[in-house]
């Protein structure tokens, strides 16, 4: 988070290396199973290869879950980001309009005390109470411009008091959103947790021999979801070029390879899935939305046989996953906890569709 002023601060205070074309390698491959009551630590015997199989299809529901509960918290916390922005400016306006209102009842208090001083007639009508005829006419207009400036005063100090009341009103709007995306972001947060605490005390129960069955059990739902994904031929048909900021984008991905996936984390040092895509368009230049279901809904849809690389794959049908098309059949995502950035097979997880941030 950048740096704010003083105000701003003070304001704020109250107020995601291996062969991708045969084996994607270790990637997070959750199906996108439909809602269902919160999670049971519990967890199949382990022994079998039944049983590991369906620890894994356990695990993979917890942490689609725990990505969901992940895209509400980040959505939460972009808006939180904005609207403390606009009560920031709400606040510098206020404080522009009261040294406003300041001036302009200093203006009127000096225009009530000429009229005291003068026993309740103004200057210039007392030219008009004089014999002289032609000073009268001189003055005449100068009688005219008094009323009108005085008429302008009033209409001012009556505007600039409407404007603070309407700035008092939207910063108290914006707080009252503030505090109702705080709650939203402490209950995804809670959810997050619970779903990741849960499927690590199911891993946590399985033995080494276990635990690294289970990978490989992983890996080979990867990679047999690749293999369908490109016997399609689908990969005959992307051809697209990178741009220029498409490039500049898979570069600053493919960079932070082997840094672990976080939850909420943007960089530098760890990432989760969007973090990673919004932060690799943002190197390039071109800043999007920080979720991937917001990324869905706002980048321009690509057909997937036109996408080239750059573009970001939108997984699953609640867009809770993405990763980034880098060529060749293959992405750079941050999976899940537990794993790193890496790259995988773009057809290793249900595709829901595609999308252009450089469009």
């Amino acid at each position: 988070m950048s740096k704010r002023s003083t105000t701003t601060m003070a304001a704020v205070a109250v107020v995601c290396a291996l062969t991708v074309l045969t084996a994607p390698g270790a990637a997070y491959a959750a199906p996108a199973p439909p809602a269902s009551p919160s999670p049971s630590a519990s967890a199949p015997a382990a022994g079998g290869g039944t049983d590991l199989e369906a620890v894994r299809k356990k695990l993979d529901k917890l942490y689609h879950d725990a990505a969901l509960a992940t895209d509400e918290y980040n959505a939460a916390e972009e808006k939180a980001d904005d609207q403390s922005v606009a009560i920031v400016k709400l606040a510098q306006k206020i404080a522009a309009g009261q040294r406003k209102l300041d001036r302009l009842k200093g203006h009127a208090g000096a225009a009530a005390r000429e009229q005291y001083r003068t026993g309740g007639v103004p200057r210039e009508a007392q030219f008009l109470l004089s014999g002289d005829p032609q000073q009268f006419l001189d003055n005449a207009g100068r009688v005219y411009q008094g009323q009108q400036a005085t008429k302008n005063l009033m209409s001012q100090l009556a505007k600039t008091q409407d404007d603070l009341a309407g700035y008092a009103k939207d910063a108290s709007a914006k707080w009252k959103q503030l505090e109702e995306g705080r709650k939203k972001k402490a209950s995804a947060k809670k959810r997050i947790e619970k779903q990741i605490k849960a499927a690590q005390k199911i891993e946590s129960t399985l033995e080494k021999k276990e635990r690294e069955r289970l990978r490989k059990l992983e890996e080979e739902a990867e990679q047999k979801a690749q293999t369908a994904w490109l016997s399609s031929g689908v990969l005959k048909e992307i051809n697209g070029r990178a741009t220029k900021a498409g490039k500049a984008a898979v570069e600053f991905a493919t960079a932070q390879i082997g840094k672990p996936y976080v939850w909420g984390a943007e960089g530098p040092k760890s990432y989760d899935c969007s973090g990673l895509t919004s932060q690799a368009w943002a190197a390039a230049g071109r800043p999007i939305p920080r979720t991937s279901q917001e990324q869905w809904k706002q980048l321009k849809h690509i057909d997937v046989k036109d996408m080239r690389p750059g573009d970001l794959i939108i997984y699953h049908d609640d867009a809770s996953h993405v990763g980034m098309y880098i060529g060749d059949g293959a992405i750079v995502h941050a999976p899940r906890p537990g794993r790193s950035v890496t790259l995988a097979g773009a057809g290793s997880m249900a595709i829901l569709g595609v999308v252009r941030p450089d469009a």
